[in-house]
């Protein structure tokens, strides 16, 4: 048994040159989480009293801006297209078709990313004439300069070449194999890339047609609401951007670690599909008090995002189902005896359940913001970064670093340095994670704001709920502190893991599904079908209402004679043209009222 796992190759054995660019990406990653992480104690210690030495509450936005872009943009899509690559050339079992044009998106991504970052970072800096105080939510009024979004269009334009990428090596593949089903990690990876497509396309417009002109002074003013409608077309997608990967590490991986297998490949691909044509006709959820959209479409899109609940729903019974089974593998018996037998000291499964576990919470905070009534109450507090931080900041992130504990020795030939340090680092994040959001969460039912350095107001005192404003305050501090501990953890253990010199026996295989492709209708393959579908939806979804914004608003802003600044000298000739004109005819009328 020892001879057959010493002769079975890992990813890195198999494919060299892919493994270095799943190394590249994810080290990009890693490298944005610390960014993102040290913004993120930072703030935390201001807006909480606790400490305001690091920056001025006028920086406060600055750093507030890194953070989300670093961690919700960088950090999530670098570790994807990293986690992605590795799981179609597994899955395909066969390298890329060319990876200089693996290494081109990787380069523009870099790129992008590090454009967006400098413009965000010069703001920190007062003599230099550049700021992108926008936040994550970068739509207008709030502008920011042209190197802000110019870089987002680069980084953009990086991942959708990734995805080309990834089909192009599909296509490849399906050549060979027309009878074969699309093994399932590459099915995940195009699913989730096609929703992207979808969902990229609207802030892409907007980046393009509106932000980087007005930021670049070609014109003079934009529809604030429009480019908002565009964002959340593509603002609640892209958590399920995030999400989709953690769901193929939950899906494909984790009942691995379990001991297992997944429970049913037909069910998974059911939830991506659904993933697919649920996530982008829901973004007007996000709008619930925006003036310029009719309540109508706001119900429309509250009762389409309800339907998630479904995929979330599968996916909590496949995934626990796979782990169960692994358990009783182990020889785990009785009704819930069998969580004993489960691998609790790997930080790797640890990690991802407890991931899992928060997951749940968060969907229970989200159906709050979905519900047009109960958002009333949430809306623009606490309460809203509370929900996103169970969700992107540890459904996604925490399972991001779990996995990496297993992952990585299966790209590097290395093994971790300490298991038990990761251990730690995953139960310290879920024990900080709890502590903070818990106490945004109360917060924000208590109407504390959202976005704002200061959250107290003179003469004016909170109501007294679940705890004081100055009670949760220190818990949302020690909790903040505790995640930076944990980041400094991962990132220390992933520093010294690099210096561990390479052996051999660390492939781990994945095990095929116990209900496997072939018992599922091969429609669910048909990715045109579903892309059509999908793109249907959202015509029916957001044609109306943005129709409706622009004939209120205008495509350029409200107001008549909207035109590009560039032009306003021509438009300024033929003013005075016009006015000459109408002087020479005012003459000449009079002129020939004298001559009679």
């Amino acid at each position: 048994m020892s001879e057959a796992i010493e002769a079975e190759q890992t990813f890195a054995d198999k494919f060299p040159e892919e493994a270095r660019i799943v190394r590249a990406a994810l080290l990009g990653s890693f490298l944005a989480l610390t960014l993102g992480a040290i913004f993120g104690i930072i703030q935390t210690l201001h807006r909480t009293g606790v400490f305001r030495g690091f920056i001025s509450s006028t920086d406060y936005y600055t750093s507030l801006t890194a953070h989300g872009v670093f961690l919700a943009l960088s950090f999530t899509t670098f570790f994807l297209v990293g986690l992605f690559t590795w799981a179609v050339v597994r899955s395909l079992d066969r390298p890329l078709l060319n990876t200089k044009i693996t290494w081109t998106w990787y380069g523009l991504m870099a790129a992008g990313m590090t454009m967006t970052g400098v413009s965000i970072l010069a703001g920190f800096v007062d003599s230099i004439d550049m700021s992108a105080d926008v936040l994550f939510t970068f739509y207008a009024p709030l502008q920011a300069h042209p190197m802000f979004y110019a870089g987002l269009a680069v980084f953009i334009v990086g991942s959708w070449i990734a995805g080309a990428d990834y089909f192009r090596t599909w296509l490849a593949w399906k050549r060979d194999n027309p009878d074969e089903r699309i093994p399932l990690q590459t099915f995940m990876v195009l699913t989730t890339m096609a929703m992207w497509y979808i969902a990229s396309s609207a802030v892409a417009a907007s980046v393009l047609i509106f932000l980087l002109p007005w930021s670049l002074g070609l014109i003079d003013q934009v529809n604030p609401t429009l480019t908002r409608t565009l964002f959340w077309f593509f603002g609640h997608p892209v958590v399920y951007f995030w999400l989709m990967p953690a769901y193929l590490l939950w899906y494909t991986v984790l009942p691995k670690i379990a001991g297992g297998r997944l429970f049913s490949d037909p069910l998974a691909r059911v939830v991506f599909v659904l993933f697919l044509l649920l996530s982008t006709p829901v973004g007007i959820h996000h709008q619930y008090l925006d003036p310029g959209i009719a309540e109508g479409f706001k119900f429309i899109s509250m009762t389409n995002t309800m339907f998630l609940l479904l995929p979330s729903l599968l996916t909590a019974f496949t995934v626990v189902a796979s782990v169960e089974y692994g358990a009783r593998q182990r020889g785990g018996s009785g009704l819930l005896g069998w969580l004993t037998d489960l691998p609790w000291r790997k930080p790797e499964f640890t990690g991802m359940m407890l991931a899992g576990l928060m997951f749940a919470a968060g969907g229970f905070s989200g159906m709050v913001n979905a519900g047009m009534n109960i958002n009333y109450m949430i809306h623009n507090t606490i309460w809203v970064p509370g929900h996103f931080h169970l969700t992107v900041g540890t459904a996604v992130a925490l399972t991001f670093m779990a996995a990496t504990y297993w992952l990585w020795p299966q790209i590097t030939n290395k093994p971790f340095y300490s298991r038990t340090i990761g251990l730690v680092q995953v139960v310290v994040w879920f024990i900080g994670m709890a502590l903070m959001s818990n106490a945004m969460h109360a917060q924000g039912i208590m109407g504390v704001p959202r976005r704002t350095a200061e959250p107290e107001y003179s003469g004016f005192e909170y109501a007294t709920m679940f705890g004081g404003f100055e009670e949760l305050n220190i818990q949302i501090a020690i909790g903040g502190t505790l995640l930076f501990v944990s980041t400094v953890l991962f990132i220390g253990n992933l520093v010294l893991t690099m210096g561990n010199p390479k052996i051999s026996g660390l492939a781990d295989p994945l095990p095929p599904a116990l209900s496997g492709p072939d018992d599922s209708p091969k429609v669910l393959d048909n990715l045109r079908l579903w892309v059509g579908i999908a793109l249907t939806l959202v015509v029916l979804a957001y044609a109306l209402p943005l129709a409706a914004i622009i004939s209120r608003g205008g495509l350029l802003g409200p107001g008549v004679g909207t035109y590009p600044v560039w032009l306003s000298p021509l438009v300024d000739a033929l003013a005075n043209a016009a006015t000459l004109l109408s002087a020479v005819v005012d003459a000449s009328a009079s002129l020939a009222e004298v001559v009679r």
